[in-house]
């Protein structure tokens, strides 16, 4: 009898040529995609979702036209794989790393609980010490890989929360405006009334005022609050600027409180003499996030929390089950016990296969590269005199804005910019609002993007910065 869901030697080979033909075809041309959507118009996409949004036929169908419906959907999308993406946080996902995932879901195996699967959980929890080292936690730290920052920083406010005891309502919070919107919906998922917030000012270099910090932990705690927890970034996704972690770690062990650092972005800059500098104090926090899919170019999905201890990573969210008696301890930990998750994919690997692969060497000139073309875009773009750049670049990220008499000119101005660029469909930028003003940004962090793609990218700003301001 034929398992029509079991094919054969054969045809898995057939069919998982005809996939890799795809996959390589698509990549060998990313750097002429179209870098975005602009110029589509909604009928068309909208006529594309209603054909896509079919149900599965009862009969099976060829996988040559399947894929030409994936690709027709895929290419209806902004490009966040070539060398055009400059927004927001680019995160290009390395070809080795797909394989690897490919490897992983062919496989298939349980690493929830190390007792099931101990090599392939020794395999991540290489990658997970190893992480742990580039931030600096001590031996007694590790972490888990989950499926990105914001998860990562859920289980970190748990992790802190979790020295409340049982009520926590009365708990406090502290972070700034510029820090990434996960965190305040980390605080919100973990019980805590979104009142517990504290927003810290910021100085004009947008990093955390520590004074300002202490002085707020000290007000709470006479109307009777229990501060437990501040949130510094290594890299905010607005303009990549560092928090004064040395001086924030200071009010945090003074004051007891748990200090963790955001470094979804930044975190791996810290392989580079450049990076470890900007980054000077990250290794005193309790707990770091980190993004493997951003500066580490893994695919998305991949993220990491790592703790200065791991004890508190498993007090907080370890429980047992009756049907996990049969699983014996290991010299490795159980993820399940580290993190929200209990049934959970090898993510280990599409990080571990590239660093082997390549050697960390390569991801250390590949991040140099990009602090140096965010220097070289930012002297560019701080020559021409109709744009202001309030910040030079602490890391990848270059914020501007266009020069104008006053800030609603100055908006809309800048907000034009950014669509004249964008309608080229050559590179795509994203906006943030910064201090209350439109504010552009050039994210340069896809491993794909060199210095040609940067240099075409500064033209086309310059190019529209000079047309609105001509008008």
């Amino acid at each position: 009898m034929r398992y029509p869901l079991e094919p054969d030697h054969e045809d898995m080979q057939r069919l998982a040529q005809v996939v890799v033909d795809r996959a390589v075809a698509f990549v060998a041309s990313l750097a002429d995609h179209p870098a975005s959507l602009a110029g589509v118009s909604e009928e068309a996409v909208l006529n594309l979702q209603r054909r896509l949004l079919q149900p599965p036929p009862e009969q099976p169908e060829d996988l040559g036209g399947i894929l030409d419906r994936v690709e027709e959907a895929s290419q209806a999308a902004v490009e966040t794989a070539g060398p055009s993406y400059l927004a927001y946080i680019p995160g290009g996902g390395l070809f080795a790393g797909a394989l690897a995932d490919f490897y992983a879901r062919a496989t298939n195996r349980y690493v929830g609980m190390a007792a099931t699967a101990p090599g392939l959980v020794a395999l991540e929890w290489s990658v997970v010490r190893w992480l742990a080292d580039i931030v600096g936690m001590p031996a007694q730290g590790g972490g888990v890989l989950f499926s990105g920052g914001s998860i990562a920083n859920f289980a970190a406010v748990v992790a802190a929360r979790e020295r409340l005891g049982e009520t926590f309502a009365d708990g406090t919070v502290y972070l700034t405006e510029e820090a990434h919107q996960s965190v305040g919906k980390a605080v919100h998922l973990a019980g805590l009334p979104m009142e517990a917030l504290r927003v810290v000012p910021c100085g004009r270099d947008l990093r955390m005022d520590p004074d300002a910090l202490a002085e707020m932990v000290a007000r709470d705690r006479r109307a009777g609050r229990r501060p437990f927890l501040v949130v510094a970034a290594a890299g905010t996704t607005n303009t990549g600027v560092v928090d004064p972690l040395p001086a924030v770690a200071d009010v945090a062990a003074r004051e007891g409180l748990w200090f963790h650092v955001d470094a979804a972005y930044g975190g791996f800059f810290m392989l580079t003499e450049r990076g470890r500098a900007a980054l000077q104090g990250i290794e005193r926090a309790d707990s770091v996030t980190l993004d493997p899919h951003k500066s580490l170019f893994a695919p998305y999905g991949t993220g990491a929390l790592v703790v200065r201890d791991l004890g508190a990573l498993r007090a907080a969210h370890a429980v047992s089950g009756h049907y996990l008696q049969d699983l014996g301890e290991q010299e490795v930990p159980d993820f399940a016990d580290l993190g929200p998750e209990l049934t959970r994919e090898l993510r280990g690997l599409r990080v571990w296969l590239p660093l082997h692969l390549y050697g960390v060497a390569a991801f250390r000139d590949a991040l140099n590269e990009k602090l140096d073309l965010a220097r070289h875009a930012y002297e560019r773009l701080l020559a021409e005199p109709s744009l202001d750049l309030p910040w030079a670049p602490s890391l990848s990220i270059v914020a501007l804005r266009v020069r104008a008499n006053d800030q609603d000119t100055a908006d809309a101005l800048t907000r034009d910019v950014l669509e004249r660029v964008n309608a080229g469909r050559r590179v795509f930028l994203s906006s943030t609002v910064v201090e209350g003003r439109f504010t552009l940004r050039l994210a340069i962090l896809a491993h794909r993007s060199h210095q040609d793609r940067v240099d075409e990218a500064v033209d086309a700003i310059i190019a529209a910065a000079r047309a609105v301001t001509a008008v």
